[in-house]
């Protein structure tokens, strides 16, 4: 390598490039990637971050560490290139810049065999040697030119590159390393360094296509560690070797080109790439085709640009009826394509003739036959099929019909079925029978796209359809329809009005006369006779009926043949009916208020006549001459045609409800009157005219309908109240009742229920408890001494059913037995109870017995005197003390 030769001068501390001018040597041929050199840009407080940018962004980069590289592959000129590198404050955007003066290192003298062999040594920093001047030292920092080292070498290794060293190393000892990619940073111990010699070795094989290049940075400090010279680039190319096979971007290549097309015609681009460097021989591809499949009409129908990888036609013929698809393998060969030293791969090209149209359709026959039923439409008569080698479903194989002749009034139409390209004849028109009965068409049939140029075949292809008509039974018709009439209203019923009769168009069919029948007919006014059609009236025609609209009323009628299938029409009969006066006119409205006093009392009133003019207003208002109260008290004045106003005559009229008689005449020639009854409602009222009794309000506001339904609603109101209050004293005595059932101390039947006894024992059983079971049969002298025990057992014999018992008191008197027994009992102190607890089975409530509790006391324990307790016996003195006795 030729050292590269640079000059500078020594500047103070300024922030800013060192110089203006920066000039450097460089080798003539520049690669992409390549480092030219390095640019120092000082900065004095060293925290400023800097952005380099370069005049020449297409050619030359600058790196945030101020290394130069090429942008692109280019070779210098024999002048000088020169270029600017600025440098921007990224925070207080200030800018500094520098001219850069690229200067092409001068050609290779050569050397001897020798002198290559030897390793290469790196001064720091470089000295330059001036003819025979001696060393001059230079502060500046160098670029040292590219070490190009051949990828996959095979050794030996570590081998060795070049041997850096600084001209301080006589007075100093010094350590030499490395530092980068590949050094000290991934991937890392591939170029090592010896620190005493600094030899600089490659430990394993390099792969070009991983990293092209390798960026390091040598240094070279004392024993102590301190720098003793600034770090120098070293810049490691590694040279591209043919290891890499040409590979396709895709395996199968689909490409398209019309058929007919002319030699030349464009079709397609393949493209390989090579993983070697593209700028040298290992990387540079050549294409050719090894076949073609088919073969026809020619084996060699396309080629290839041997550089590009485009594929054009060489030869006619193409025919995509004859063949569709082509096949070529390609083959991609580097080293410009060197049969003997290049690496080759193949891909497939797959070349699909389209169609275009050079084949107009052509008619299966040159006529067709069809028949379609008279006064049918929409439907297909005929089937025009036809053959297009084109390629189906496309424009130049699709097929537009059209009629050139045969078809003068439009009556058909020719579609086209999308699936199967055929041409359906179809009727647009009702044909008649009568009128035609056989047509000859003449249709022709061409694509939808135009044949393409130099076709010698005819555009389009031609034929005749002939088509039957097939004669039907056809509706009979009413003419006219609709028939319009003008009768004046009033025609009396049985009176002929019109004829009204139908025709039928089938004059080649064999049948009878035609029957006719009434279809609709509101007001059922009119008849038709079923043979000739003649319509004659069944009732009065009343021009005011609901049934006619704008003086017109409509009826339609049904005329039928006796045909294969019968047919039938219908026709309406418009009767416009003229208005006579036949209707008098009537008062609106038939109520009216007023006050009872001369002002104000008018009254407006309409006439109203349901004839029209000249048969209606102005109308004539009068009252009439008997009763002669009603002159006396009323009059009447006209205001217009059709209104007028009734007014009091008398200064007062007493309140009440009077039939006014009105006699309305109208403009009918003759006249037609009618005398109406206006019903006046007389009342007090108030200055502003407004009727203040209630006699008004009842008279005016309420009528007889309204006041009967007021008294139905009030009825049915009292009866629901009624039916409620009926409900709830039923529901209080069913609660009551269901109480006495429930509480058994509320019973006071003298029947006594036998319980089980789970107490005293025998000694417990000293009352004869079944003689107040039947308290009749006991006698006076039946009582038992005192002394003899007492027994409450169930009778051996059967069990009497006690009755319930009455209202009145019995004649004997349970009281009376008690007291008795309650003598002995208190005279004998071994009597039960003792003061022991007896327990009693629950037998229910609801039985017929009744319960003892009857016999308590109906007053509360505080209201309850209990001196009568000292009148019980020994027994009860101690009850006595702790209930008698007063407040003590």
């Amino acid at each position: 390598q030729a050292p590269i030769k640079a000059t500078c001068e020594d500047t103070s501390c300024k922030t800013g490039f060192p110089e203006d001018v920066h000039s450097a040597v460089v080798s003539r041929s520049i690669h992409g990637g390549q480092p030219l050199l390095n640019v120092r840009f000082q900065s004095c407080d060293g925290n400023r971050k800097i952005h380099f940018g370069s005049s020449e962004p297409e050619d030359f980069r600058v790196g945030e560490d101020g290394v130069v590289y090429a942008e692109r592959s280019f070779q210098l000129s024999a002048e000088p290139t020169e270029f600017v590198v600025s440098a921007q404050d990224k925070e207080t955007q200030e800018e500094w810049q520098m001219r850069v003066k690229l200067t092409p290192e001068p050609p290779f003298t050569g050397a001897s065999e020798k002198d290559q062999e030897k390793i290469e040594d790196i001064i720091f920093p470089w000295q330059q040697y001036k003819h025979s001047s001696p060393l001059k030292r230079q502060k500046r920092d160098w670029v040292i030119p590219p070490i190009n080292l051949p990828e996959n070498s095979r050794g030996p290794f570590p081998q060795e590159l070049v041997r850096i060293r600084s001209d301080r190393d006589k007075s100093l000892s010094l350590r030499y390393s490395v530092t980068g990619p590949g050094a000290d940073q991934p991937p890392t111990g591939i170029f090592i360094i010896n620190p005493i010699s600094g030899q600089l070795s490659v430990t394993k094989p390099l792969d070009r296509e991983q990293i092209a290049s390798f960026h390091l940075r040598a240094h070279a400090v004392d024993v102590n560690g301190n720098q003793v010279e600034n770090p120098i680039d070293i810049v490691i190319n590694v040279i591209d070797m043919n290891d890499n096979r040409p590979e396709f971007l895709h395996q199968v290549w689909n490409g398209t080109v019309p058929e007919g097309s002319k030699p030349g015609t464009y079709v397609m681009t393949v493209t390989a790439i090579d993983a070697d460097d593209p700028n040298a021989q290992n990387g540079m591809l050549r294409y050719r085709i090894l076949s073609q499949a088919p073969s026809s009409p020619s084996p060699n129908m396309f080629t290839i640009n041997n550089e590009t990888g485009d594929i054009i036609t060489v030869a006619a013929g193409l025919d995509r009826e004859k063949v569709q698809q082509y096949t070529l393998i390609i083959q991609a060969t580097d080293m410009e394509g060197n049969p003997t030293y290049g690496l080759s791969n193949t891909a497939t090209a797959v070349i699909t003739v389209t169609d275009v149209n050079d084949n107009p359709p052509e008619f299966t026959a040159m006529t067709f036959y069809g028949e379609v039923p008279e006064n049918r439409v929409d439907v297909i008569v005929a089937n025009l099929t036809v053959t297009d080698k084109d390629q189906p479903h496309t424009p130049a194989w699709n097929a537009m019909y059209r009629m050139t002749g045969g078809d003068p009034t439009g009556r058909f139409t020719i579609l086209t079925d999308p699936n199967s390209n055929d041409g359906l004849v179809t009727v647009l028109k009702p044909i008649d029978f009568e009128t035609n009965r056989m047509f000859i068409l003449t249709v022709a049939a061409e694509n939808q796209v135009p044949l393409a140029k130099g076709i010698q075949h005819p555009p389009q292809s031609t034929a005749t359809v002939s088509i039957t008509v097939i004669d039907v039974n056809e509706s009979p018709y009413f003419v006219p329809n609709p028939k319009l009439v003008r009768q004046e209203e009033g025609l009396l019923a049985g009176s002929m009005l019109t004829t009204f009769t139908a025709q039928d168009p089938d004059r080649y069919m064999q049948q009878t006369s035609l029957r006719y029948s009434k279809l609709s007919d509101p007001a059922n006014w009119l008849k038709i006779d079923p043979l000739t059609g003649q319509i004659t009236t069944t009732a009065v025609l009343d021009r005011e009926s609901i049934y006619v609209q704008n003086n017109m009323y409509n009826a339609t009628f049904l005329a039928s043949d006796n045909g294969i299938p019968p047919m039938s029409g219908t026709g309406t009969l418009q009767i416009y009916l003229l208005d006579i006066n036949d209707n008098a006119p009537q008062v609106n409205p038939k109520e009216a208020t007023t006050c009872e006093t001369l002002q104000p009392n008018a009254i407006n009133i309409t006439a109203v006549d349901p004839d029209i003019d000249p048969n209606a207003g102005p109308f004539a208002f009068e009252l009439p001459d008997t009763p002669a109260s009603i002159k006396r008290n009323w009059t009447i004045v006209r205001i217009s045609g059709d209104h007028a106003q009734l007014s009091l005559r008398i200064r007062f009229l007493e309140a009440g409800i009077y039939d006014v008689p009105i006699v309305i005449t109208d403009s009918g020639n003759p006249h037609a009157s009618s005398t109406s009854v206006l019903k006046v409602k007389v009342c007090q009222c108030d200055i502003n005219g407004d009727c203040t009794d209630v006699d008004r309000i009842v008279g005016a506001g309420l009528g007889t309908g309204a006041i009967i339904a007021i008294l139905l609603c009030i009825i049915i109101l009292l009866i629901l109240v009624l039916m409620f209050v009926v409900w709830m004293k039923r529901r209080d005595k069913e609660r009551q009742a269901k109480q006495l059932l429930i509480d058994p101390e509320d019973d006071v039947r003298d029947n006594i229920l036998k319980y089980d006894e789970e107490g005293g024992g025998e000694e417990d059983q000293d009352y004869d408890l079944s003689q107040l079971q039947q308290p009749d049969t006991v006698e006076p002298d039946a009582i038992k001494p005192v002394g003899i025990r007492r027994l409450d057992e169930r009778p051996i014999h059967a069990e009497p059913q006690y009755p319930v018992r009455s209202a009145a008191p019995h004649p004997g008197d349970i009281g009376d037995f008690i007291n008795e027994g309650l003598k002995a009992a208190d005279n004998d102190p071994t009597a039960p109870p003792y003061d022991s607890l007896l327990v009693f089975d629950y037998e229910g409530s609801g039985s017929t017995a009744g319960s003892l509790s009857s016999l308590n006391s109906s007053s509360s324990g505080g209201e309850q005197d209990y001196d009568y307790l000292n009148d019980w016996g020994p027994r009860f003195k101690k009850l006595a003390d702790m209930y008698g006795g007063g407040d003590d």
